[in-house]
């Protein structure tokens, strides 16, 4: 599971067309599953698929098990195998009741949930996700990502994932490459990417009363004041310090200590990057 970041117009989707054989590069090589993709060849054309949170696949006037039965037939998967993986498929996702529906009458987090049924019936061994979570609540997008972990892992399953989304990437991803403006300038562990570029711990502080910003305030350390937060960010090697001071002068239950937000690694990244 790879997640594929970069700002806007960095070539997130470009880059996932070309690998899909939707594109034409100008230049350069790709091979996936040891074919080149813009060829087409059919055999690697069955063996992956790719879902685009804001395009569709399904048939928008029909009803959801009518795109499931034509894509049967384009893939040409036995009967016995199409039946196990939609059931199995719309029991993960608990959308029995939406496949006879048409998807102009559902809601987005329904129509993406049909989507990735979709692209999943023939059983591919690689998923490309283009924002899949892109517009969607807090409760579907969960459940979009919980069942991506699954599909993941039961049916092995290479995914790479590209999403604007720092929940995303953190809940799924291991492994994220970064580009920017068509180049690649991070490839490896998210962990490690934190490490080098965000060493430092998040001590948030909730400041309740004029008395406590004050007190703050006279702290020795890297902070800042956002309105009643107050936000220290401490190096390893002090980390102990700043904490036995922090929790001498304020309420435990209003101390908060984490990493910093994956979000702020990726847009210093850019910023040292333009």
């Amino acid at each position: 599971m790879v997640g594929f970041l970069g700002p806007n117009g960095a070539g997130k989707t470009t880059f996932l067309k070309i690998l899909s054989g939707i594109m034409y590069p100008t230049s350069g090589e790709a091979t996936i599953l040891g074919y080149t993709p813009w060829d087409r060849n059919y055999k690697l054309l069955s063996q992956f698929a790719i879902v685009m949170g804001q395009k569709n696949q399904l048939w928008w006037d029909l009803p959801v098990i009518d795109s499931f039965n034509m894509l049967k037939e384009i893939y040409s998967i036995p009967i016995d195998k199409y039946k196990k993986n939609v059931n199995n498929l719309v029991e993960l996702l608990d959308v029995k009741s939406l496949v006879n529906n048409r998807p102009r009458n559902m809601s987005l987090g329904e129509r993406m949930k049909c989507e990735l049924i979709a692209s999943l019936i023939h059983d591919p061994k690689i998923l490309f996700l283009d924002e899949p979570t892109i517009g969607l609540d807090v409760i579907s997008a969960q459940t979009i990502r919980n069942f991506i972990k699954t599909i993941n892992k039961d049916k092995k399953c290479t995914i790479i994932l590209t999403s604007h989304y720092m929940g995303d990437i953190e809940e799924l991803c291991n492994r994220v490459i970064i580009i920017n403006q068509g180049e690649k300038i991070y490839d490896g562990q998210l962990s490690k990417l934190k490490t080098k570029y965000a060493p430092k711990r998040k001590i948030e502080i909730f400041l309740s009363s004029l008395k406590e910003k004050e007190i703050f305030a006279k702290l020795k350390f890297d902070k800042k004041l956002v309105e009643n937060l107050g936000i220290i960010l401490a190096d390893k090697h002090e980390i102990g310090q700043v904490v036995k001071e922090v929790f001498n002068k304020f309420a435990p239950e209003n101390i908060s200590i984490g990493e910093i937000d994956t979000a702020e690694v990726i847009t210093k990244i850019f910023n040292e990057n333009k």
